[in-house]
């Protein structure tokens, strides 16, 4: 097994129809690719026999913040094969995700939003919850916003972020 990387445009068409076809079991309806915009990277986790057993995507945006601007990046529709879930191949990914990010001089910040059950897959890679708020705090639209980051937070799932350099 290995961890191969693209720029997703440029996805092998044998393995591009694996993505799309594991990202179909697991979202159906959803529609292949990501907005070219966010320089979307496809990491997969590719065995041997060419089957892809895990994929994600790396998105990428400045975001102006302060009188600076900063390169964010974040995961984006990790997968791993239905019948190969729980062997360790998505952590496996993630963790080739997070060095990645964190070897690319050009990200100042790696952030991404997952449903609460999943906090621990991706602690267990690398990665840090941001703090929770208290009640009473809450911004009109049912999001808090992050006191050291002005980033909001809220909704059914738990913002997470990694400190490339750490």
């Amino acid at each position: 097994m290995k961890v191969i990387r693209f720029a997703e445009a440029d996805v092998p068409g044998a393995l591009a129809r694996q993505v799309a076809d594991l990202e179909e079991a697991a979202w159906p309806g959803s529609t292949p690719g990501h907005d070219p915009l966010l320089a979307p990277r496809a990491l997969l986790l590719v065995h041997a026999d060419g089957t892809v057993l895990a994929s994600l995507a790396l998105l990428f945006k400045e975001v102006p913040l302060a009188g600076r601007t900063y390169r964010a990046a974040g995961l984006s529709a990790v997968v791993t094969r239905a019948a190969l879930r729980g062997k360790g191949h998505g952590g496996r990914l993630v963790r080739a995700a997070r060095a990645a990010l964190a070897a690319d001089p050009a990200v100042d910040l790696a952030l991404f939003s997952c449903d609460r059950p999943l906090v621990p897959f991706y602690e267990a890679a690398g990665f840090e919850g941001l703090p929770r708020h208290r009640a009473g705090r809450r911004h009109p639209a049912g999001a808090a916003r992050h006191r050291r980051t002005g980033l909001r937070q809220g909704g059914p799932g738990r913002l997470l972020h990694g400190r490339p350099g750490a």
